[in-house]
């Protein structure tokens, strides 16, 4: 989970959100150098005692700064897309499967291969928390996911539009009334995660967390 001060992204527990985290450290790079560039340049004409004012054309300087900010775009643009379609990536099989169902203010489960299990879940009072949890993040009812394995993720919605988002797996869905979001999770680390609803959708937003436990699959079957 995230901490005050924070100002990196989460520790990636998936392969995708090490693929995010990749990217963003890429363009960071980018756009610092750019920053750093630029503000060499102004500080540098700033302090020129020469003029320009007789100077009409610099078709070379033209070409230079065309086509190098295009190529900065390239390089942005091929990883973005090669990360958007390992996003949509689906497994050709997949024997878990996940569904959500976002309402005001909670989350619903159904996990047809862990026996069949459909639960509601609820954030824990404030009043209820003990020593270690975490207020605000906390639910009555944690989602169990196994490790190394691929679980297919479906969410809908009951009312409104709800997003569920789970940061250090690399996953945010929208959760739309009478339309199903697929996306797939693998998580490489076993630990346990927290996220929240991303979609304001009306006076309790702030209080639809997420709780997912992953584990060994033979410890959970």
């Amino acid at each position: 989970m995230s901490y005050w001060g924070q100002l990196n992204l989460l520790d990636p527990a998936s392969f995708i959100q090490q693929e995010m985290l990749l990217f963003h450290d890429h363009a960071m790079m980018i756009i610092t150098s750019i920053f750093v560039l630029v503000s060499c340049i102004g500080f540098l004409m700033l302090r020129s005692s020469f003029s320009t004012r007789r100077v009409h054309e610099a078709q070379t300087l033209e070409i230079i700064w065309t086509i190098l900010p295009a190529l900065l775009l390239i390089t942005l643009a091929l990883p973005s897309l090669r990360l958007l379609y390992l996003v949509d990536e689906q497994p050709l099989k997949s024997g878990n499967m996940l569904k959500v169902i976002g309402h005001q203010w909670y989350w619903s489960y159904e996990m047809p291969a862990f026996m069949d299990a459909a639960f509601d879940s609820y954030m824990t009072p404030t009043s209820d928390l003990v020593t270690g949890d975490f207020r605000l993040l906390e639910v009555d009812n944690r989602i169990m996911l196994p490790t190394c394995l691929d679980t297919s993720i479906i969410t809908t919605s009951a009312d409104v539009i709800h997003a569920w988002a789970m940061p250090s797996l690399g996953v945010k869905m929208d959760s739309v009334p009478g339309r199903l979001n697929m996306m797939n999770v693998n998580p490489l680390v076993s630990g346990i995660y927290y996220g929240q609803c991303s979609e304001i959708c009306g006076a309790n937003h702030a209080f639809m967390p997420i709780v997912v436990e992953c584990m060994p699959a033979s410890k959970m079957y």
